[in-house]
């Protein structure tokens, strides 16, 4: 099965992709991380990526399909995947149709973890990490790590300017793939903001697993 992943940052895609991941034995791709893979390797695509990156500019479509392509030809994407963070943009999504159907395995579904922005703004402003061991928690925890007592702080992405400045960005970027996938009858939205536990029984009965 193959699945593209939705939702704004902190709607729960991570904490649902993980765990598909481990009971479903799908491969989740995401993004970044072939970025950061493809200029460690110091491939062809990755030395072009890293150019852009350096610069801090957005690494163009056609370069992204093109690590994707390479991506998904090898070996632990047959049983299925997720992609995460891919596409972002209408071409990016007609290009992964196109290659999926090129390799007879096309996408199964777009699923959508839907969640009410404020419920979003509360959730990461109240988000809290630890210097330490990298434990995500929240206010509630306290000013020290419930797991190895490090001091526990705010990223400075989490703060509320910044939380509403990157939902407006999703909104912008992602509205347009939600249009599209609604358009192929590929979208599937999930009710995000209830337990971790309830929306993955939902999630996984939605998608016929």
């Amino acid at each position: 099965m193959n699945i593209v992943l939705l939702g704004a940052p902190g709607a729960g895609k991570g904490t649902q992709a993980a765990k598909l991941v481990e009971k479903n034995g799908l491969c989740h791709i995401s993004t970044g991380d072939i970025l950061r893979a493809a200029v460690a390797n110091q491939t062809e695509l990755g030395q072009k990526a890293k150019r852009y990156m350096d610069a801090g500019e957005l690494v163009p479509d056609e370069l992204i399909i093109d690590l994707m392509k390479e991506r998904i030809q090898q070996p632990d994407t047959q049983a299925g995947v997720i992609f995460d963070g891919f596409p972002r943009t209408t071409t990016q999504a007609v290009a992964l149709d196109t290659m999926l159907s090129s390799l007879d395995r096309p996408l199964d579904a777009a699923l959508l973890i839907d969640v009410a922005p404020e419920v979003i703004v509360g959730r990461l402003t109240s988000r809290r990490t630890c210097r330490v061991c990298g434990y995500i928690g929240s206010v509630a925890d306290g000013p020290t790590c419930p797991k190895c007592g490090g001091e526990m702080y705010q990223r400075g992405d989490d703060d509320e300017a910044t939380v509403r400045n990157r939902l407006d960005v999703y909104q912008k970027s992602t509205a347009p793939l939600v249009d599209y996938y609604k358009g192929s009858d590929k979208l599937v939205a999930i009710d995000g903001d209830r337990d971790v536990e309830v929306v993955f029984a939902d999630v996984e009965k939605t998608l016929g697993f």
